[in-house]
């Protein structure tokens, strides 16, 4: 009877503790939308930017509430519509398929020597850490990727060089170690479960935080990925989204710089949206994974916040 006594004073006292003035509430949720406002408004203003007819934007700069409203940007890349659907069809196959692969071959690696079972975790875990501090370079990776892989001007040179990341890897481990109590797994063992299957039906489901914040950094780091395209691909049926924008904005670039240079043919680039035309990129690359966030946000803020509460 004294230990639920005690047990309630100390809930009360708790109570007491984290319980915020009124006055305090209102300014922390005045702070709170000010940072939200502050996050999201410049993506919005990309948006209205990109919404902007490029004469506005010569005569009157970048503005909020726009002097002229105008699709031209749009329209202009549209024109290249064949292309830029193709791209975004093999940025799409390259991230979930990616994903996919990553996210496998990372907690599969972490779960292993994260086990105090396996006699080599120590190695593994070196293996993985070292590689962190230390890398082959860029002339011996494009050699593994062309010469002993094959795999240039295919799509998966988009995916395998990113596979695998021992950030993620020691993370996981991490996850692994502080999230899935040994007694389950023994359990399961003494069931008569293989490894495999314990891994399956009982370490998984318990690390769907874990395994969900993994996967939405291996997504954004596909979807945004542009380098690898550089170096691998030199057909236009095999160009990522990024890739292709990087191209279309060069050339906007290189229509400037003639521009200035041959006068007679400032009228010709007028009509081209350069400025809303860079904007509209942006939104384009940005919105799939904007819309894509509110699916992984529970999954990914349980995944930041376990282990960081010490019972």
């Amino acid at each position: 009877m004294s230990e639920q006594i005690k047990s309630k004073k100390k809930k009360r006292k708790f109570n007491e503790i984290n319980q915020f003035h009124p006055l305090t509430n209102g300014i922390m949720t005045v702070l709170l939308g000010l940072f939200t406002i502050a996050c999201l408004f410049p993506f919005a203003y990309v948006i209205v930017i990109s919404f902007t007819s490029e004469e506005s934007i010569v005569r009157n700069g970048f503005q909020l509430i726009p002097e002229e409203w105008s699709l031209d940007a749009y329209r202009y890349l549209w024109s290249t519509k064949s292309q830029l659907l193709q791209s975004y069809w093999i940025t799409i196959v390259v991230t979930v398929l990616g994903t996919v692969i990553s996210v496998s071959m990372i907690t599969l690696y972490a779960y292993a020597i994260s086990r105090p079972q396996f006699k080599y975790r120590k190695f593994f875990t070196f293996f993985a850490f070292f590689t962190m501090l230390f890398s082959g370079g860029m002339v011996p990776t494009y050699i593994v990727v062309t010469q002993f892989l094959g795999i240039k001007n295919t799509i998966w040179a988009l995916i395998l060089p990113l596979a695998m990341n021992a950030f993620y890897i020691i993370i996981m481990r991490t996850f692994f170690m502080r999230s899935v109590p040994e007694a389950i797994l023994e359990s399961s063992r003494i069931d008569g479960a293989s490894e495999l299957r314990t891994f399956l039906q009982i370490v998984v489901p318990l690390s769907l935080p874990g395994i969900a914040t993994i996967a939405l950094f291996s997504t954004l780091g596909y979807w945004n990925d542009w380098f690898n395209a550089l170096l691998y691909i030199d057909q236009p049926n095999l160009v990522p989204l990024q890739s292709l924008l990087m191209k279309i904005e060069a050339n906007l670039e290189f229509m400037r710089q003639n521009t200035e240079i041959n006068q007679g043919q400032t009228n010709l680039f007028n009509t081209i949206p350069a400025d809303a035309a860079k904007m509209a990129m942006v939104v384009i690359a940005t919105l799939p994974i904007a819309v894509s966030y509110p699916f992984f946000q529970k999954y990914f803020i349980s995944g930041l916040t376990i282990g960081g509460v010490k019972e």
